[in-house]
């Protein structure tokens, strides 16, 4: 059975980034540590994770691209002898997906919560005017046609040697016919 994008739209065209990215996050939805995301100001925001025992060796902060993962890991002191062990010393690593332009300023370890300070710089607007041209074909399609050329110059030159039937033109023609047609 063939599965539905909510991306299938025509009218939502170079998203497929965007659809990849949600996947990857729904797959990386585990629960551990909580987390809150607060706004701060107009353009701040903060990621705040509940890592009670960590301290800060013990945590890595990492942006790769638009990807912010945070991971942790405790080691186990072998020195203690426990008789009773409610608090696991666990391993994580949490991911969030960052939007384009949103900048890492900061980071805090405090009472166990671990503060990601980012903050979003106010994007101005982009417009852009396209140029309409008027006549039977377009400058982008004036350009494709002097590409198409130069390609079918350099192919014709290819096919005319060894072939034994002398040079093609640069449109590939050969004395009055078009080459591969006799």
């Amino acid at each position: 059975m063939s599965r539905v994008s909510m991306f299938s739209s025509p009218l939502l065209l170079g998203f497929d980034q965007l659809e990849r990215t949600l996947e990857r996050l729904a797959k990386n939805a585990e629960g551990y540590p909580p987390y809150n995301i607060e706004r701060i100001g107009d353009s701040g925001l903060r990621i705040t994770l509940a890592v009670a025992g960590f301290t800060s060796n013990d945590l890595a902060i990492e942006l790769v691209e638009n990807q912010l993962s945070v991971r942790g890991k405790q080691t186990d002191d072998t020195d203690r002898v426990y008789l009773h062990r409610g608090i696991a010393a666990r391993q994580f690593q949490r991911a969030f997906m960052l939007a384009d332009g949103i900048e890492v300023t900061g980071a805090q370890l405090d009472n166990g919560l671990l503060a990601i300070d980012l903050v979003r710089p106010q994007a101005e607007p982009r417009i852009r005017t396209i140029r309409i041209d008027s006549g039977k074909q377009s400058r982008a399609a004036k350009r494709c046609a002097a590409v198409s050329d130069h390609a079918r110059e350099w192919g014709a030159a290819d096919r005319s040697q060894g072939s034994g039937r002398g040079r093609l033109d640069a449109a590939g023609w050969r004395h009055g016919r078009r080459a591969g047609h006799g």
